[in-house]
């Protein structure tokens, strides 16, 4: 298949291609490199160095037959700062990719929601019916899935929406302003530096490998029972960022304690997916938390602090 992935040089984007390539399907990738590293862009892909808002995205989409609408401003903290911006780009740009997909006759648009949809829900395991979003960032979500709609109800667009947990795994974005936990304990500690904790550390998340949420990628590329439908993608068991703390550290045999900084008040205190509905269409996360952080310490090793 011919498939475009926006957001194909950061994190879950670059990882996807990779995958789709070594499968023998045709690659175009998306990507301003505003957050994602044009050195993540596996050989192969027919890139375009392009902005998700850029009229001329539909040149892009020609002859495709599945989009991954992946590219977004995703840093809660960031989007928090400037709403203004947060809106163009999740919103305004969305728009542009669903509209540029109906043009040249995409047979389906998977796009990014995310578990943030679920920040003021105090239902734990959390089943897709739970919206309740409060930072900019999860309201730009929301406005988001409202447009998918919009194309599936006006044009038959088949649309597919994603809601990942905490996806970690090799190529997670360290460059935020506040980087995600993982690669941040991972960073610091193979550095001989204290990792800073927000807060207690008691707050608990849902993560996902990466590999585990490219298996529901593949899964939905082919038309079927994920059409028109929102799934939980995330691993249906959660941990505290103590918890990861201490496996990081006995994983690396490193035991700096760690730094504590004031908590982010915008930020659910406990995620957990409710992953019945994704395994009612064939898919299980299948990579353990020990598994996916030897992958990561791997990466971090090898490709980041050796460079």
């Amino acid at each position: 298949m011919r498939v475009l992935i926006t957001g194909c040089a950061g994190f879950i984007g670059s990882n996807l291609a990779d995958r789709l390539l070594r499968k023998g399907h045709s690659v175009v990738g998306v990507d301003n490199l505003s957050y994602g590293l044009a050195s993540q862009i596996p050989e192969g892909v027919e890139f375009h160095n392009m902005d998700i808002r850029d009229p001329a995205l539909s040149s892009a989409c020609s002859g495709v037959d599945v989009v991954f609408h992946l590219a977004a401003k995703n840093c809660i903290t960031d989007c928090q700062q400037d709403p203004v911006e947060t809106a163009d780009i999740n919103v305004t740009g969305s728009a542009n990719v669903f509209q540029a997909a109906h043009e040249t006759g995409v047979g389906k648009v998977v796009y990014a929601e995310s578990s943030a949809l679920y920040e003021g829900s105090t239902v734990l395991p959390t089943p897709e019916s739970e919206e309740a979003p409060e930072s900019f960032y999860a309201l730009s979500k929301q406005a988001e899935r409202l447009f998918a709609l919009g194309f599936e109800q006006a044009h038959g667009l088949p649309m597919t929406a994603l809601r990942y947990f905490c996806v970690y795994g090799p190529r997670q974005d360290y460059r935020r302003t506040i980087p995600p936990v993982m690669s941040a304990f991972i960073m610091k500690l193979l550095q001989g530096e204290a990792p800073i904790i927000y807060g207690t550390g008691e707050k608990r998340r849902d993560f996902v490998h990466v590999d585990d949420v490219n298996d529901f990628h593949e899964l939905c590329m082919h038309r079927g029972p994920t059409d028109g439908n929102a799934f939980n993608v995330g691993s249906g068991v959660n941990y505290s960022i103590r918890d990861i703390y201490q496996h990081i550290s006995n994983l690396l045999g490193v035991d700096i304690p760690p730094q504590h900084e004031p908590d982010f008040p915008e930020e659910a205190q406990e995620t957990l997916a409710d992953i019945t509905l994704a395994k009612s269409v064939g898919w299980a996360p299948r990579v353990s938390l020990v598994e996916g952080l030897k992958t990561m310490e791997a990466f971090i090793r090898e490709r980041v602090l050796a460079s």
